[in-house]
């Protein structure tokens, strides 16, 4: 039990992920936890579902807190951290908002003890995984409160270099998006092959969550599991020739690296810590 009060600025979905894992998990109880935004019903809600205490008054929230996690829409980001003021110095803040760095947190709120991290979708359930850094004046016991929070959505990885938050966004950050385009595509595959929709989706949905467990539980290189699975003159080797002649890779690789680029576009911030290249593929 963490026995602190922890404000949410922004009461979306990710924020009661977070706030459902923390009580699952019974790192926190529900009176210590509060969570603020502008929708008086959406608290309400929130208040039904786990017992919290909610108010419209993002200010007295985040003053009365020990942790502040804030959870808002980037757009919105710089005008919350305007009416942010009085916090504690010594309570972390924890920010889940895509593409704020470091830098912009602490300088919008004028607060030393920050906390950037990138979560996915699946953390929603407890199966995610966040990639967090810390501001130099962040102490450890900070760092393990930060860890235990996060980690109430699901795995967590913590990175010494900040430059690897925006990579996050890109890769696991984004990356559900890239795997329900996949499966949409596999799906519609099998139902244009003659399938009726609901079987299309159950043999696409096994074969994925089957897949993703023997590779995990293989550990072996992907590269090693799929040339087991590819007959020469096959069925697997006809579909990835095909895949390859479509450039399959290679869209992938632009995708995440245009993802890349919006997200340090979000925060302003160019990429420092590397060399001027052409995206993959070629401009």
């Amino acid at each position: 039990m963490l026995k602190k009060r922890i404000a949410f600025i922004g009461p979306g979905a990710m924020a009661e992920a977070m706030i459902a894992g923390l009580l699952k998990q019974k790192l926190a109880k529900p009176s210590f936890i509060t969570a603020a935004g502008p929708r008086a019903e959406r608290g309400e809600e929130l208040t039904r579902r786990y017992g919290i205490a909610t108010t419209t008054d993002n200010a007295t929230a985040a003053h009365e807190a020990d942790v502040v996690v804030l959870s808002v829409k980037p757009q919105r980001l710089t005008e919350v951290m305007k009416g942010l003021k009085g916090m504690r110095p010594d309570a972390p803040v924890i920010s889940i908002v895509a593409g704020a760095s470091l830098r912009k947190l602490s300088a919008g709120l004028k607060h030393k003890s920050v906390i950037r991290s990138m979560p996915n979708t699946p953390g929603r359930i407890g199966q995610g995984i966040t990639v967090w850094a810390t501001s130099r004046e962040t102490t450890e016991e900070q760092r393990l409160v930060a860890r235990s929070i996060l980690g109430a959505l699901g795995d967590e990885v913590f990175v010494e270099d900040e430059g690897y938050l925006d990579m996050a966004t890109a890769l696991s950050g984004t990356g559900p998006a890239y795997v329900f385009l996949f499966t949409e595509a596999l799906i519609d595959a099998g139902v244009h092959m003659g399938f009726p929709r609901r079987i299309a989706e159950r043999l696409v949905l096994q074969t994925l969550k089957g897949s993703a467990a023997f590779y995990e539980q293989a550990g072996n290189h992907p590269a090693t599991l799929r040339n087991e699975v590819t007959s020469p003159g096959g069925t697997s080797a006809e579909a990835i020739y095909y895949l390859e002649r479509a450039g399959f890779r290679t869209a992938i690789s632009r995708a995440v690296w245009a993802a890349y680029q919006r997200s340090l576009e979000l925060g302003k911030e160019k990429p420092g810590h590397l060399p001027e290249v052409e995206a993959p593929g070629g401009a």
